[in-house]
C-alpha cells in the first residue's frame, strides 16, 4: 500500500531547496544536518526519484524536485494564509451568529443598537437563515435555533420561551365578533385563519385541542415566514396563531390584540443557543450570550405582565405539538 510523504519530510525538503545546502536548512529548522539528510533520503525513497543533484557542496533541484518544490511552496503558502486568517479572527472582535429570519428582524433587530453602542469595536455578522449551521464545515460561532427538538453533540442553552395565541387587528376582532357573536369557539369556526407554515404550533392542532370544528366555507391563508403572517393580521385580513415573542411591539401598541383571551396561550421552550462546546470558551461568545440572556429576561417579564393584564393563562401541557420538549 502506498503512503503519503510525511509533513516533516516536506518541511525539511522545502528548507533544503530554499537554502541549497543541508547545513543552512538544519540551522533554519534548529535540527542537526544528519536529521535533515535522513528525512530527504526517506522522502526520495518513498517517491522513488532523486530530488537533488549533488554538485560538490551545493545542491540543485532535479526536474522532479522542481515540481515538488512548486507544489510544496504553494501548499505552505495556503497554510500560512489560513493560520494568519484564523489568528486575526481570534484576536479581532468578530462574532458570527445564525438565526431564524423572523426572530432576527422582529426580536433581535430592535435590541441590537443597544449592544452595538456598548461594544462599538465589534464586527458582528448575523446570518438570517432557517437552516442550522454545520459547525464542522462553516465558520459560525453559534446558532439561535427554534423549536422543540434535540441537537446531539452540541451545547444547548435556553434563551426564550414562546407564548403562542390567536391574534388579529382590533378592526378584525370587532368585525368577526359583530358577525358571529361573543362565543369564542364560534368566532374561530368562521374566522379567516392565517397560517405560519413553519411554526411549531399549528392551527389544526390548536383547534382540535380546543374542540373547535371549522366551517366548510371558512378560508385560510398560508405563509412560510412568521413576519409575513403577522403583517397580514395587522392589515385586518384574519387571525394568526403566532408567538408573542415576535409580536411584542404590535401587542404593546395595540395594532394586534388577542382574539380569544379566555382560551389562553400555549407556552413552550422555543429559542436556544446552540454551538459546539469548544465555542463556549470564547470571550466574545460569553459576552454576547450574557447580553442576550439579560434581554430575554426583560422580555419574559414584559410578556408575563401582558398575559396577566389580559387575563390570559399560559398552558405548557396542552397537546398542540405532540408533547415534544426541547432538551439540552
Amino acid at each position: 500500500m502506498s503512503r503519503d510523504p510525511s509533513l516533516n519530510g516536506m518541511i525539511y525538503f522545502e528548507a533544503v531547496a530554499r537554502h541549497g545546502r543541508v547545513a543552512r536548512a538544519a540551522d533554519d529548522l534548529k535540527v542537526s544536518p544528519s536529521a535533515v539528510s535522513q528525512q530527504i533520503k526517506l522522502l526520495e525513497e518513498m517517491l522513488g526519484v532523486s530530488l537533488f543533484r549533488r554538485d560538490k557542496r551545493q545542491l540543485s533541484l532535479t526536474l522532479e524536485g522542481e515540481q515538488l518544490f512548486m507544489a510544496v511552496t504553494s501548499a505552505f503558502g495556503l497554510l500560512r494564509n489560513a493560520r494568519q486568517t484564523i489568528s486575526r479572527q481570534r484576536e479581532s472582535h468578530q462574532l458570527i451568529i445564525r438565526m431564524m429570519p423572523s426572530f432576527a428582524v422582529r426580536w433581535l433587530g430592535p435590541r441590537l443598537a443597544g449592544f452595538i453602542r456598548e461594544n462599538p469595536e465589534w464586527d458582528l455578522r448575523i446570518d438570517a437563515s432557517p437552516d442550522p449551521s454545520n459547525f464542522d464545515r462553516e465558520v459560525v460561532d453559534f446558532d439561535i435555533r427554534y423549536g422543540p427538538t434535540t441537537w446531539e453533540g452540541l451545547h444547548c442553552e435556553l434563551v426564550l420561551s414562546d407564548y403562542v395565541l390567536p391574534m388579529c387587528s382590533p378592526a378584525y376582532r370587532d368585525q368577526i365578533r359583530a358577525e358571529h357573536g361573543p362565543d369564542d369557539r364560534n368566532i374561530l369556526k368562521h374566522a379567516r385563519l392565517i397560517d405560519s407554515v413553519r411554526a411549531v404550533v399549528q392551527w389544526d392542532n390548536w383547534l382540535a385541542a380546543h374542540r373547535v370544528v371549522r366551517s366548510s366555507t371558512s378560508a385560510a391563508l398560508r405563509f412560510d415566514r412568521s413576519s409575513m403572517a403577522l403583517e397580514q393580521a395587522i392589515n385586518d385580513i384574519g387571525v394568526v396563531l403566532e408567538a408573542t415573542t415576535l409580536a411584542r411591539k404590535e401587542l404593546a401598541e395595540g395594532s394586534l390584540v388577542p382574539l380569544v383571551p379566555a382560551l389562553g396561550a400555549v407556552r413552550f421552550p422555543a429559542y436556544w443557543i446552540v454551538s459546539p462546546s469548544r465555542h463556549q470558551s470564547r470571550k466574545l461568545v460569553q459576552v454576547f450570550k450574557n447580553w442576550i440572556l439579560t434581554e430575554a429576561e426583560e422580555h419574559e417579564r414584559a410578556m408575563l405582565s401582558f398575559l396577566q393584564d389580559n387575563n390570559i393563562t399560559a398552558d405548557s401541557t396542552l397537546d398542540v405539538f405532540n408533547n415534544i420538549t426541547p432538551k439540552k
